[in-house]
């Protein structure tokens, strides 16, 4: 007996559960660029992208309103036609197609960023002169008839909704019994996995529906796009639950928010890391470095592996709208024009940009599945010549594949409307937070919740370290916190023993308040850095005379400059990171120019004991 569709407020979304299929995506991001700023000169140094792999979720929380993109997740190394994908749900959403621009400029405006800059100790006898350190890296996606009954076998599920949106076939189905929810999957072509069935289990029991989507026919993976689903009632949740089908170890979740307020975790934890654990001297391998922080922090005694950091938090205009949608795009041409005119009208409206004999630039991830859809390509032929000139091969041109008002439907759904809608949404909510996690499989036992606290401060992505080197050739490091760390010959960063802790602060966050502390361990990091830089006189003694490298003067000076960017966490600082882009500076210039803009370091800001809380 079929039950009736759930009124419960809680809307559960998943962030990909892929059923058999392993879960890969690479966004990969535009890096800042180091520029001249106070009259210093900077490298020209560019961050190298890292592939922010793992399953990337946008939520718009507007009161009970919530509004869920998914970028969904292909393993290049699966056949498009075994691609499925499954999403429990607590009540029928309305699906659309999303924007996967606005994913990219996204992350790329959000991705945490360390930077070190470096100068030397004034050791007399003239001025010293700034030098670039370890280079860096910058680290770190409705319509259509609903109803339908099929169910009249008792061991069928019962179709609630079914439509395609975009390149997907989307079926939601409720039922009130395992076998016949995996044998309907089966015969339907949904790629199964046995490891489902209990999971499966513990949703139903809960009266979750489920959505299943697949590619439609012929459609191939250059056609995949994010998915809305948008629900009137309810909060966000992402059942990690079904998601560990498909997950490996360290499985990385990063979650987007728009709304008005800051947005943090309900059922899970919230945890500041400890920023001596990060290696500020490689940060060429920071990206690496940074996970492994993230996940022990996450991972620690009252987190749990329930945990989330906050690697964002302020206002949404960092998300630049450039490629997101233009006012150039227009579909309306394409009803009824000629089929050889199509690629110079698509190159007049800036999506498209081809060169006979070269390359096709394509400026919008699914325009070449567009066309590959309505105008493939002939055999023996590469895109660029083909179209780069569809006068020159009229004789081949597929005249069945090509329809000019499908082309128009397609072109206005999956990139016009989406990219309008994604604007649209960047300037209607002034809020943007991004928090991030590592979870394996074994953790994957409860789903995170989230809710906006409107009296939480803002976190900014960049984290900015200052490096004095001092004139016996060893260094000082200063972090966003403002502790001073010693480093022997400039060389290689402390590893400190198995007490220090990776986890700062361990948190409970609620609607509204400061957050409620479980775990502080401000004063072990703070006696193990103490113990770490009196083993190597630091501080120095002021009745000793002479500065650490044996000099009469024991003042800093000298010129700043950048050595690096990589990837970040939440915090404050007073050391600066411009995201306008000014990679180096003198303290001077630091401080007039605001560099940064009072950077919030993740677990610590300079307020009071030496931070505040976040």
């Amino acid at each position: 007996m079929k039950r009736p569709l759930s009124t419960k407020p809680r809307l559960a979304l998943a962030a990909a559960a892929l059923l058999g299929l392993g879960a890969s995506t690479f966004a990969y991001l535009t890096p800042q660029t180091a520029e001249a700023c106070g009259g210093t000169f900077c490298d020209n140094q560019q961050g190298t992208p890292v592939d922010q792999t793992g399953e990337n979720i946008l939520f718009v929380i507007d009161g009970a309103h919530v509004e869920a993109h998914i970028q969904i997740q292909y393993d290049p190394e699966t056949d498009a036609e075994q691609f499925a994908w499954v999403v429990p749900l607590q009540a029928l959403p309305t699906f659309s197609v999303g924007s996967d621009p606005l994913f990219t400029n996204v992350l790329a405006a959000t991705v945490p960023t360390f930077q070190l800059n470096t100068q030397f100790e004034f050791c007399g006898g003239g001025d010293s002169n700034g030098s670039s350190g370890t280079g860096g890296l910058t680290g770190a996606p409705s319509d259509g008839d609903s109803g339908g009954t099929g169910g009249e076998e008792p061991n069928e599920p019962e179709i609630l909704h079914q439509e395609t949106v975009g390149a997907f076939d989307i079926v939601v189905l409720q039922d009130d019994n395992v076998e016949s929810l995996m044998t309907w999957l089966g015969d339907n072509g949904y790629t199964q996995d046995p490891a489902a069935e209990p999971i499966f289990q513990e949703y139903l029991d809960e009266q979750f529906l489920f959505a299943a989507f697949k590619l439609t026919h012929g459609a191939g993976v250059d056609q995949i796009h994010p998915v809305v689903l948008e629900f009137d009632t309810g909060e966000a949740c992402i059942p990690l639950r079904l998601t560990k089908i498909a997950a490996t170890e360290d499985m990385e979740v990063r979650s987007f928010f728009l709304g008005n307020a800051r947005t943090v975790p309900k059922n899970y934890r919230h945890v500041l890391i400890n920023l001596i654990k990060i290696d500020w001297l490689n940060l060429g391998n920071v990206a690496e470095n940074y996970k492994d922080v993230i996940t022990q922090a996450v991972d620690a005694f009252k987190a749990d592996g329930h945990a989330f950091v906050t690697e964002y938090a302020g206002p949404s205009s960092v998300v630049n709208d450039f490629g997101i949608y233009e006012p150039s795009w227009s579909a309306e041409p394409f009803g009824a024009i000629a089929v050889t005119d199509v690629m110079d009208e698509l190159q007049n409206q800036g999506l498209v940009d081809c060169f006979p004999g070269e390359f096709c630039q394509y400026n919008h991830p699914l325009a070449q599945g567009l066309l590959a859809e309505f105008l493939p390509i002939p055999d023996g032929l590469e895109d660029y010549d083909f179209y780069g000139c569809l006068e020159c091969y009229e004789g081949l041109i597929n005249l069945d594949a090509w329809d000019g008002a499908a082309f128009q439907l397609a072109y206005n759904s999956r990139i016009i409307d989406p990219g309008a809608h994604a604007v649209e949404l960047l300037e209607t909510w002034p809020y943007l937070t991004r928090l991030f996690t590592t979870i394996s499989p074994g953790e994957m036992t409860e789903d995170p919740l989230f809710h906006q606290n409107p009296d939480l401060g803002d976190v900014t992505a960049t984290l900015t370290a200052q490096r004095t080197i001092l004139c016996n050739n060893d260094a000082v490091v200063t972090l966003p916190d403002g502790r001073e760390v010693y480093v022997p010959d400039n060389a290689n960063w402390p590893s400190f023993d198995d007490e220090m802790p990776f986890a700062e602060d361990i948190q409970q966050t609620m609607m509204a308040g400061a957050p409620m502390t479980l775990v502080d361990n401000t004063e072990i990091i703070d006696q193990k850095l103490e113990e770490w830089n009196k083993l190597h006189g630091w501080p120095q003694d002021p009745d000793a005379g002479g500065s650490s490298g044996g000099q009469d003067d024991p003042s800093a000076g000298g010129e700043t400059e950048s050595s690096g960017t990589g990837s970040g966490t939440d915090g404050s600082s007073d050391s600066g990171g411009d995201a306008g882009g000014c990679g180096c500076s003198t303290d001077e210039d630091a401080r007039g120019l605001g560099f940064g803009l009072s950077l919030l370091a993740l677990g610590a800001g300079l307020l009071g004991r030496r931070r505040r809380r976040r």
